[in-house]
């Protein structure tokens, strides 16, 4: 029986947080009944950190006139490309600011470049965001657009930009940014045309309940449209740096017992997406690592570079053996994986010593 927004609603505000995380952890086994936990190696490209957009829950972003903006050379791409390729990662999360004076060619070039010199490296970038500003300031179709990117190499974009899907919300903190509903259509373009996407949920600003259900119910309506989705990630907002800190909209960032709550709920409401990751990235390793016991099947990337959550004061880092060893703590059996969530490798669990 399919969860009702109304049940999603009351888990939220009153369930008892165990009885919530053996719920969703019930219902990962039925969808993972062998027990694996993937993980990803790759590495977070910003190839600039100019924005025009300003949101206010962003610590990493600078105007492209500041002394602090910059635009990364092919030289330098290419130099964290071949970084990543000597530990053994398969992927890069390509994406940056909205940057004003970059159009359709600049990007164009930018993956051909990639996918020529790295073919073994799948390029999983540009969130909506971008795609929304390239597309107006290319006066092109959001089909058009993605199109494009495609047949020079863009494997898949990611679902940064999500927010959450809420216009209310949106309207304080990123104005300027594309609609919940525009959101959904570069989505719902990029499925159609073969290119699999993620969605995402930032939570921890000005949201309600109801409004977090509310995203939930979106994005599971438009899976069940398409199939497009090939996960989710949701992640707390991190204050520190920002604008809705320093003007004391967010003071505090969200508990772990709030984590966990809504990382649970995903896994009951969202139940036509197969694959869901922990964000031990704003969460810290542990509460990763507990994530799996709450829904979670995929520990995400062991993030050799990431900028934009280290400028909001998160910084935690983990390798590969690090992840191993936690999924394995918790009972579980580690794979690395690619994009697509094909296993690549399996670090079966060692035979216990018999004395």
């Amino acid at each position: 029986m399919r969860l009702s927004k109304r049940e999603a609603l009351d888990l939220i505000k009153n369930a008892d947080l165990k009885e919530l995380g053996e719920m969703a952890l019930k219902k990962k086994r039925e969808l993972h009944p062998k027990r694996i936990t993937t993980f990803i190696v790759d590495r977070n490209i910003n190839y600039t950190n100019a924005c025009w957009v300003d949101c206010d829950f962003c610590a990493f972003y600078r105007d492209h006139r500041s002394s602090e903006a910059y635009l990364l050379s092919y030289e330098e791409i290419d130099r964290k490309i071949e970084e990543l390729i000597e530990i053994g990662g398969t992927q890069i999360l390509f994406q940056g600011g909205v940057h004003p004076k970059l159009k359709i060619e600049y990007y164009e070039n930018l993956i051909e470049h990639i996918h020529k010199k790295f073919p073994q490296i799948t390029i999983h970038g540009f969130s909506a965001v971008e795609i929304d500003f390239i597309s107006k300031t290319s006066r092109l179709s959001y089909k058009e657009t993605l199109q494009r990117l495609k047949d020079k190499g863009l494997s898949s974009i990611p679902g940064a930009g999500a927010e959450i899907l809420s216009d209310r919300v949106r309207s304080i903190i990123s104005p300027k940014k594309l609609s919940s509903g525009e959101w959904l259509k570069i989505h719902e373009t990029a499925h159609e045309i073969g290119m699999k996407t993620t969605a995402t949920m930032m939570y921890g600003t000005v949201e309600t309940d109801e409004e977090i259900v509310e995203h939930l119910a979106k994005i599971r309506e438009l899976q069940d449209k398409t199939g497009g989705f090939r996960a989710f990630i949701m992640w707390s907002f991190q204050p520190s740096n920002t604008k809705l800190q320093k003007e004391g909209i967010v003071k505090y960032k969200s508990s772990s017992n709030r984590y966990l709550r809504l990382l649970a709920v995903s896994r009951l409401f969202l139940d036509n997406f197969k694959n869901i990751q922990s964000s031990w990235v704003t969460q810290g390793s542990y509460i990763g690592q507990l994530a799996l016991l709450f829904g979670a099947n995929d520990l995400g990337s062991t993030m050799m570079e990431e900028n934009v959550v280290k400028a909001a004061g998160a910084q935690n880092r983990m390798n590969a053996q690090e992840m191993i060893r936690l999924i394995k703590d918790v009972g579980e059996i580690p794979a690395k994986r690619d994009t697509a969530y094909n296993i690549l490798e399996i670090y079966e669990k060692e035979e216990e010593s018999v004395c």
